[in-house]
């Protein structure tokens, strides 16, 4: 992976859904000045992703009371994000890096071997990054369950 702690989080610019349906654009810029999350996942509607995606979803007010705002991004795109927020209630923004251009530029998607035939996999990692753009933690090889939890206790005793 090539995002590291205590470096800007690197350039990106990427449409979004909320759960009401508004499409925007995310970016570095757009993003300035605010704490902010983003947990990277291989693949909407399925099991892990799902788990992961609501435990962020559960703990949002919790985040929110901390001023801290939650993104998800996968290789997914808006349509797949919109049915997935949609049929899990997610309250917070995914971002659509539809094929993974993004996540491959930045080391999240490589070449590994399942049952000895090539796959492509998604590196499961989440990032805090500050008010100024600077990545402050990084959560890598995330087991979904409690995972949310741990962000928001790791963030609430760090920042």
């Amino acid at each position: 992976m090539q995002i590291a702690i205590d470096q800007p989080f690197p350039e990106f610019s990427l449409p979004a859904i909320d759960n009401q349906g508004n499409q925007t654009t995310e970016s570095n810029d757009s993003l300035k000045g605010k704490k902010w999350v983003l947990f990277v996942y291989p693949k909407d509607q399925t099991s892990g992703c799902t788990v992961e995606a609501c435990s962020f979803r559960d703990f949002k007010s919790e985040f929110d009371a901390i001023g801290v705002q939650v993104f998800g991004i996968s290789r997914d795109t808006i349509r797949s994000h919109s049915n997935f927020i949609s049929k899990q209630e997610l309250t917070y923004p995914l971002l659509a890096d539809a094929g993974g251009p993004w996540l491959k530029a930045n080391g999240l998607i490589y070449d590994a071997k399942m049952y000895g035939k090539p796959i492509t996999k998604v590196a499961r990692t989440t990032f805090f990054i500050d008010e100024a753009g600077v990545v402050r933690h990084i959560w890598e090889n995330v087991t979904p369950l409690d995972h949310a939890s741990a962000v928001l206790d790791w963030i609430k005793s760090n920042s």
